[in-house]
Order: C-alpha cells, then structure tokens, then sequence
C-alpha cells in the first residue's frame, strides 16, 4: 500500500509541475502564418485532357508548376528528401491537378497498403488537395490519392471536426515511373462548393501535402507547423486565375438502388426456424440548391453495403461506442454530431454525443429496423451552419413507428469562435424525448482553445429531467500537449437520439505530454519523438458527491519512431468505489472499495511495411483478483492489391469476483481485402468469440462500375449459443445494384 500512495504522489507531482510549465513556456516552432500567400496559377484549357495518368497534352507542360514544397515533418521548414510538382487546368466542366511525386528510387520507394476507398492517410505514400473556395480559413473539402488511384476525400471544419465518409463525384488515374509517381485529377465544377462571385479571376484558399512513406516524410505546398494538421487552412496558400462557371441551378444527384435479400434463421429447437426472401427499392436525391444549401431526400433506406461492427470484450465500467458506418448519416455528421472530448481514445474519457445517428434504424441489439423515408437540408457558410434532419422509421412487434428530428444551428464569429444550439426529438405514440445543446468552440491563439456543450434532456412519458456538462481546455503545440475536462451527466440524463457512456457522474480528466523532437535525442535514426505523459481521472457521483472511481496514469517512456512505429510503456493506479454490482464478461463484481495497480506496454513496427505488427500488453490486479490482457495484430500485405491480418484478443482472469473465477475468454479475427483495382474489391471477416461461441461472418464484393455507381454482393453470417442447450444460426445473403446519376 506505501508504494501505491508513492506512486500516486509521485503522479500529482510531475503533473502539477508539468501542467504549469505549460504556461511559461515558449514555442518558437509555432509560427503564425505568413502574411505574403504563396500562389499557385492556373490557366484555362481550351483542348480535351485525357485522364489516364500520363500528363502528355501540351496544356500540362505550358502550365506554371508550383513552387517547391517545404518539410513539414520531421523537420520543419527544410528542404524535402523529392520534389514534388504540381500544375492546375480548367475549361467549362473540370479542374484538372497534374502532380509529379518525384522519387529517385521509383517503384521500390512506393508503400501501399490496401485498395480501400478513404485508406489510412498515414500507411500510404499519397498527395492531398484541400480547397477552401469561401476564403474562410476555417473549412476545407479534402481530396487525396494515392500512387495506384485509390482515392480519399472528405470534409473538414476548423479542422477539429471530420466528414471522414463523404465521397464526391470525381476522376483519378495514375502512373508508376523510374523517377516516381505521377496523379492526373479531374474534379468537375458541379462537385465543388464555390461562391458564385461576379468577377473575372477567382481566388481560392488551397493547401496541398505530400506523404512520401518510405520515410515517413511530410512536404507541402504552403508550410504550417508540423503538430497541426493540413486541414490548418489559415496556413493555406493561393490558387489563382481560376474561372469556374456560375454553380449550376440544377446541380441534383440521383441514386436508385434495387436489393434483393435471403434470409434464414434456424437453431437446435427446429419450431423455430424460418426463412425469408425479400426485394424492394429505394433511392437517395441529391439537390445542391446553391453554393451553400444541399438537400439530402431518401426512400426505402438501405445500408446493405455497410462495414460490420467489430466484437469487443469490454472490461471497463463505460459503455463501448461503436462508430456509425452508414453512409447516410455519416455525411454531414460533424454538423450534428457534436462531441468535444479531444481525447477520447483514453479508457475513462467521458463521452457525451446528444445526437448519434446510430439511434435512428437499428435496435438495442444493433440490428435493422426499416427507414420508410427521411430528408436532410444543411448550410454550409464561413459564418453561419444550420440543418435538419426528418427520419420516419417503421414500427416492429415491439416497437411502434418512430418519427426523428434532429436541428442544429451554429455561428462562426472572430477567428476561428463558434457557438451553435442542437435539438433532438424523437416522438412515438407512447411518449416524446426531448434533447436541447448549446455549444462553443473558442480558439485563444494558436496553441489554446476551449471546447464546451451543455445539454438538457426531458421524457414526456415519466417526465424524467437532466443534465449533461462538459469543457475542455486544449492546449497543442510541437513541444507541449495539455489537457483538463470537467464534466457532468446526471442521473435522469437520457438523450435517446444521442450517446453517453455513464450516468450519475461528475468526470475531472487532466492530462499532459512532452514532445521531445530533433537534435537533443539519442540514436535519431530510429527515433523520431520521445513523448513521456502524465494524467489522472476523478469520478464523482453526481447524486451524492462520492468518490467513485480514481485512476493516476503514468507513462514515462514512449516512443515514435522514424519509420511510422511506436512503442511505450506505462502503468496506472486505480481506486475504484462500487456503489453496485458490475459485471464484466460474466463475472459479477460485488459493491465495495478496491485498489489496484496495473501496467501496460505497447508496441508496433511500420505499419507501411508488407509485413506488420502491433501489440498490446497490460497486467496486474483487477478488483479483487488479477487480470492479464493481450492484443496483437499481425498484417500481411504481399501486393497492395491484397492485404490480410489477422488479430488475436485475450482476457485472462485469476480469481475474480464473488465467486473467485479464473478463466480465459479469446477473440479471433481475421479480415481480408483483395482488388482487382481501386474499383472492383472483394472484403470479407470472421470473427469468433470463445465467451459465447458467437461467431460472426461478413463477405462483401463491391464493383464500382460508374463514378459512385455500384454492384453489392454481401454474405453475413451469425451464430452463437444462447445458452448450453440451445444454439442459433442467421444467415443472410444481399445482391445490390445502385445508379448515380449528376444533371
């Protein structure tokens, strides 16, 4: 017990020394932007440019090429290892981008690791485009590519928040050389979001960067400081002499899709088998009314295509958050899905999301429920950003039909200050749950910013009130990164349209790392940044102000590597206060006050590599006994047109709980992706856990057959014991053809 008070004083300390350091230190790394943009000049093309990758029309050797890029990481503001050039076409219906990656090692120095549509920016050699057409400095459409053609786009707001799953309408090809790799781009006017000025020449905001992966090295077109992201875009450059027609009137997308389904259900007891075949059609309407305004209508929604959620064998006391994967409701998410916790990867962080699409089509159990129809309207400003979203969802043996809304409104003011309001309704025949938010987002300089929401909830049946809070200061810069969140989430909180992963709970969550970078670190061939941290988590009941849960964490050595790998190690003391019974994977914990100490390392090579691994590890007391996790991942990509992994998860459990069990509960998982090219992909994954024998089966070939236009063939299989007598089997089989049609 001494060494455990040790450690925590020894915690608080370097925390408290470490947080105040903050505040005097001086960080001449972080330069503000440069006053005198660099530019880059586009000119008008009168003849036909061929997408093909190859940069042979005359108009591309007239075109003024870029200035050269500068290093962004690792070392700020030098020269790249390669030269990038990068030269801008326009006629009536097109932008074209022409890119030299310069490489003096050709193919061997080209790294890829998947064909998958919005890949991994940080395993692929790549080049990136961020647009910023209203001048604002706050939002960038993205669209990225990497050396074979695989493309990557999305949407980014004060480049905190992400449209990660926005794909637009637009053409790549690409071509491998001795002296690199060349990235020949077609993005048509009708799916750029421009203002309709009344002049001449346009001038846009444009930041473009580079990944060459082999060493891990970031370049760009306008420099920003390197622990930001590019999405940064008052650090953006200039495109100029660009004249793009006035945004068309009639600028509607069509999808119709046709489905047809097999399902089969059946189990030991044979009276309740059944099977059932299905067809429908349905379609989504995409009207770009203006520049600002798009309105999103669907019918007959369905999600056939849709990554599987992953199985997780959660050991904490929070509720696990499973990301939405649908891609209607992943557009525009970041408008309606205000969260604010920065680091929400660490175990603890409370989570508060008053609007979580998940809520809308599918049930307790994560299974579909059908959408009849549903409409979006967003707009997208530099100073104002409002929607709607109306979802009719039918009703089930258990469930009543549901009706959904979700408004949202927000005003951009100052530099990069936002404050905006959110409300959810979800209205049933039995009763209504009302949700209203009001948030901000407040940046003081470069390195400081405040992020905040409060939120109130109501149930008209039990006319059941409460509340949720939270703020975080966030403070970044190469050498420092610093963190305090205080939260609270009564115990009547209920947003049913939203997320939360606890109630009854007052969170405290500060946090500090030191980024050690360059000259001063040892064996710098290797190593790219020592990064030592230091937080703490106080959990109080909200109801009574009890101290319910404490958690120091410690890690003094961590390490990032120059080729894209880390490895760390750490350790964290726990104090936890049971007011009830908790039961992780089948074993009840009995109320009461425990103290414990566990450690942990983790581990991985580079990730870019044919061959890769990662790893954790962490052990020690859990409660009243011991637990011992292992998770490793090993990955094999021969070619990028393959890629394969395969994932190993392990509970081991020694004397826990009431009745003292020790038992090892495993996860497998093996997933694997294979293309012909980045249109026509076959992925599929097994997972099979040993706590229920559930075992989970996904096969999904997609043909990409026109720009966004799609052929789905989907195989889901799901088997499980509900208990030792009874075992179950669902099986489910999809074909689906979708049309994308731009007027």
């Amino acid at each position: 017990m001494l060494c455990r008070i040790e450690f925590k004083n020894l915690i608080v300390t370097l925390f408290t020394s470490v947080f105040f350091c903050i505040s005097y230190s001086q960080e001449a790394e972080i330069f503000s932007p440069d006053s005198l943009k660099l530019e880059l000049k586009a000119i008008e093309v009168k003849s036909t440019i061929k997408i093909d990758g190859v940069l042979e029309e005359s108009a591309w050797s007239e075109a003024p090429k870029s200035p050269s890029f500068t290093q962004v990481d690792p070392i700020q503001k030098a020269k790249p290892s390669q030269d990038t050039d990068v030269k801008v076409l326009f006629d009536d219906k097109f932008l074209y981008f022409g890119i030299f990656c310069r490489d003096t090692l050709g193919k061997s120095a080209i790294r890829a690791t998947d064909f998958k549509r919005d890949f991994d920016h940080t395993t692929h050699d790549l080049i990136n485009i961020n647009f910023d057409a209203f001048n604002s400095e706050r939002n960038a459409m993205s669209f990225a590519v990497n050396p074979y053609g695989v493309q990557r786009d999305y949407l980014s707001f004060d480049a905190l928040y992400y449209d990660i799953e926005w794909d637009a309408i637009w053409q790549v090809r690409t071509s491998i050389t001795e002296n690199g790799w060349i990235a020949e781009i077609a993005i048509p006017w009708k799916t750029i979001r421009y203002p309709n000025f009344d002049i001449e020449n346009q001038q846009w905001g444009i930041q473009i960067y580079r990944n060459r992966r082999i060493i891990n090295e970031i370049s760009a077109f306008s420099p920003f400081p390197q622990t930001y992201p590019s999405a940064r875009m008052e650090y953006a450059g200039i495109l100029r002499d660009i004249r793009p027609p006035p945004p068309s009137k009639t600028n509607i997308r069509i999808q119709p899709y046709i489905v047809t389904s097999l399902e089969k259900y059946s189990s030991s007891d044979s009276s309740e088998d059944w099977e059932n075949s299905d067809f429908k059609t349905g379609g989504e309407i995409k009207w770009a009314v203006s520049s600002n305004d798009v309105l999103d209508l669907t019918f007959n929604t369905d999600f056939a295509q849709a990554d599987v959620d992953r199985q997780i064998n959660n050991t904490s006391r929070f509720t696990v958050f499973f990301p939405e994967r649908r891609q209607f409701f992943l557009e525009n998410a970041s408008l309606f899905g205000i969260n604010v916790n920065r680091r929400s990867s660490d175990e603890g962080a409370i989570h508060i999301q008053p609007f979580f699409s998940r809520r809308i089509g599918l049930d307790e159990e994560n299974r579909p429920i059908p959408i009849v129809a549903g409409a979006r309207f967003v707009h997208n400003s530099s100073k104002t950003n409002y929607g709607g979203i109306a979802i009719r969802q039918k009703g089930d043996s258990l469930t009543s039909a549901t009706n959904f809304f979700v408004g949202r409104y927000s005003k951009n003011f100052g530099k990069q200050n936002r404050v905006g309001g959110l409300l959810t309704i979800k209205n049933q025949t039995e009763e209504s749950n009302i949700t209203a938010t009001v948030d901000g987002f407040f940046r003081f300089g470069e390195e400081h910013s405040l992020n905040t929401l409060v939120s109130y909830s109501k149930d008209s049946g039990s006319d059941e009130k409460g509340i949720s809070a939270i703020a975080q200061y966030y403070y970044n810069s190469n050498k420092w990164t610093g963190w305090w969140t205080q939260s609270i989430i009564t115990k009547n909180y209920n947003p049913e349209m939203g997320f939360i992963s606890r109630q009854d709970v007052i969170g405290t969550t500060p946090g500090i790392i030191r980024n050690f970078r360059g000259e001063n670190l040892p064996f710098k061939k290797w190593i790219r940044a020592f990064e030592p941290s230091v937080a703490a988590q106080f959990y109080h009941q909200a109801s009574t102000g009890d101290l319910i849960e404490r958690i120091f964490i410690a890690n003094p050595f961590y390490l990032n590597l120059q080729n894209g790998g880390y490895i760390g190690y750490g350790l964290n003391s726990n104090y936890q206060n049971l007011k009830e019974s908790f039961i992780p994977l089948n074993i009840e914990i009995a109320p009461g006050e425990y103290d414990y100490l566990r450690h942990f390392v983790l581990a991985s090579t580079d990730p870019s590599k044919k061959i890769s691994v990662s790893g954790f590890m962490e052990w020690g007391n859990y409660f009243n006994g011991d637990l011992s996790l292992f998770d490793v991942t090993f990955k094999f990509v021969p070619i990028p047109h393959i890629s394969l992994s395969a994932r190993f998860n392990r509970n081991d459990f020694s004397n826990v709980g009431i009745d003292q069990i020790s038992k090892k509960v495993d996860l497998y998982s093996f997933e694997g992706r294979f293309a012909i090219n980045p249109r026509i992909r076959l992925a599929g994954i097994y997972q099979k856990n040993s706590e229920n024998d559930l075992e989970n089966i996904n096969m999904r070939f997609s043909w990409e057959y026109k720009p966004m236009s799609y052929i789905y063939l989907v195989y889901n299989e799901r088997s499980f014991f509900e208990n030792p007598q009874l075992s179950r089997l669902e099986q489910q089989g999809i074909f689906k053809v979708s049309y994308v049609k731009q007027f």
